[in-house]
């Protein structure tokens, strides 16, 4: 039994070694266990800090959007836009009226746009001229009906120089629609309005040109 003795005690300081070995192994692998908690905790309080933040910025940004919007609610209109009673002039030729620019100017009511068109304006008596200059300076846009008749006309001339003066501001005013002409008509007779991206009646329903023009100019 003496002979074993010695080998006994190499096993249990065998044993030893390797229970203190298992221990400090638990004891890192616990420690290493913290340090990854604690590194998803910070990562946790960090990023609910940062939505934190983000949300109190995103909230002073809608309340200053909110302030702005109201002193802008609360400012007068620009002297030039109160004066504006009409959302469009409608100039044309008399005889494109019965088939193509009554419809329209009927259509544009009915979608809440204010129209200066001569039939619902001019009445017996009315100088002409000056209520033609009163509709062109009380709208906000020109649409003008360009046909062969068109071309001919002298008062839808006037009325499209009337127009355009006001385009030398830069302010887009001017609204074409070609009825029944081609491009080649409507360069010989203006460079600039054909350049000019157009409605065109022969493509469009009077219903489809009103809704396109609401679009542009809105509706009350």
């Amino acid at each position: 039994m003496a002979k074993y003795k010695p080998r006994k005690a190499n096993i249990n300081k065998e044993v030893a070694r390797k229970s203190a070995e298992l221990h400090r192994c638990e004891r890192d692998l616990l420690r290493e266990q913290e340090r990854e908690q604690k590194k998803i905790d910070d990562a946790e309080r960090k990023r609910a800090q940062a939505q934190l933040a983000y949300k109190r910025a995103l909230s002073r940004e809608l309340s200053a959007q909110r302030e702005l919007t109201r002193k802008i609610s609360a400012q007068p209109l620009d002297a030039e836009e109160r004066m504006k009673k009409y959302d469009i002039f409608i100039s044309h030729a008399c005889e494109d009226k019965e088939e193509f620019v009554r419809p329209l100017a009927q259509a544009l009511q009915g979608l809440g746009v204010m129209v200066w068109f001569d039939e619902f304006e001019l009445k017996v008596g009315d100088s002409l001229r000056r209520r033609i200059d009163e509709g062109l300076a009380l709208s906000r846009y020109g649409v003008v009906v360009l046909s062969s008749a068109f071309f001919a006309k002298n008062w839808p001339q006037y009325e499209l120089d009337g127009l355009v003066a006001r385009e030398m501001t830069g302010t887009k005013v001017v609204l074409p629609i070609w009825h029944r002409v081609t491009k080649d008509e409507v360069l010989s007779y203006s460079p600039p309005l054909a350049d000019k991206v157009a409605l065109n009646s022969s493509v469009l329903s009077v219903e489809e040109i009103a809704r396109s023009l609401v679009e542009v100019v809105g509706s009350k």
